[in-house]
């Protein structure tokens, strides 16, 4: 029977040495959020996202620029049925010579198609070891989940820079599956090659609170965001500030929440006056555009401005 344990293999111009210290650099490509050592044969420890996915793993097997071992102890989803998800199984690297590179072999031993969270977990694995460590391994540099924070972004500060007469004020909603994870997702709607992907080619951006993000479709038209909230993996949020006259001024949100098919995304874009032939038009468009991001994490390439409609 073929074996259907998740498997990945990473090929790299780098010294097995290379590669197996950026293995266990595990802080520099999975996530900020782990307490306890990582690079050393016995070690336990442990891995939080929000309050979506806990994991506690302990270091099996140990050989160093050749193989490490990590067996999962404990685990936890909010997402699935079967909570416990990955408890028993194990997070294998191994390093070997191909070609005169280093391959480096990742198996997740036990992530079968019968889990309920397969598909998240393959497609984060795969963003993680294709994208983050290899990077790691190959700049010096990952990406991995920046660490908590603490800041809360609770109702009542966003309530309080909203004027009285918005209790009157119109909103545009839309909610929609992508199946993808929320670090593709969250790409997608904050860095230059993820917006100009699904919304318009003509695009300048930087994922920084604080910048301006510009936004031309055709020669006669643009239109110019604020970055006013940037919160990893779970929230966007832009202010209008040149457009059509009836956005200057609205606020657009965009919240991602982890789907054991892969993200959920939520949109709001508020402060309209009235219910306008342009509301009607911009709601119309969201979610074409919507559509194309969708395509875009799902597929690699989207239907940006002026493709929309196709």
């Amino acid at each position: 029977m073929e074996n259907q344990d998740f498997k990945t293999t990473v090929l790299v111009n780098a010294t097995p040495q290379q590669v197996f210290g950026a293995i266990n650099n595990v802080r520099g490509w999975w996530s900020e959020n782990i307490e306890g050592d990582t690079d050393r044969p016995g070690a336990e420890f442990s891995y939080h996202y929000q309050d979506v996915h806990r994991s506690t793993m302990k270091i099996t097997e140990w050989i160093p620029d050749k193989k490490v071992v990590w067996h999962v102890l404990d685990n936890y989803f909010k997402f699935t049925t079967d909570k416990q998800e990955w408890t028993g199984t194990d997070v294998i690297f191994e390093i070997s010579e191909r070609d005169g590179q280093t391959q480096l072999t990742f198996i997740h031993r036990g992530l079968v198609p019968d889990y309920e969270c397969f598909q998240i977990c393959r497609d984060a694995w795969t963003h993680y070891i294709q994208g983050s460590l290899k990077e790691l391994i190959v700049t010096g540099k990952g990406n991995p989940t920046p660490a908590d924070t603490g800041e809360r972004t609770d109702v009542q500060p966003a309530q309080e820079e909203i004027p009285a007469a918005s209790s009157t004020s119109k909103s545009i909603h839309h909610r929609l599956l992508i199946e993808t994870p929320v670090e593709t997702v969250y790409g997608a709607l904050t860095t230059q090659k993820g917006l100009a992907g699904w919304w318009t080619p003509e695009t300048i951006a930087q994922p920084e609170v604080g910048s301006i993000l510009r936004f031309s479709f055709g020669p006669d038209y643009f239109k110019e965001m604020k970055v006013e909230e940037l919160k990893p993996y779970s929230r966007v949020k832009w202010l209008c500030l040149k457009g059509y006259e009836e956005w200057i001024g609205t606020k657009m949100t965009f919240e991602l929440e982890p789907h054991r098919k892969g993200t959920v995304l939520f949109f709001h874009h508020d402060g309209w006056k009235d219910y306008t032939p342009e509301f009607a038009s911009c709601s119309y468009d969201w979610a074409m555009f919507f559509r194309s991001l969708k395509r875009l994490c799902e597929t690699g390439k989207g239907l940006p401005y002026p493709d929309q409609y196709r």
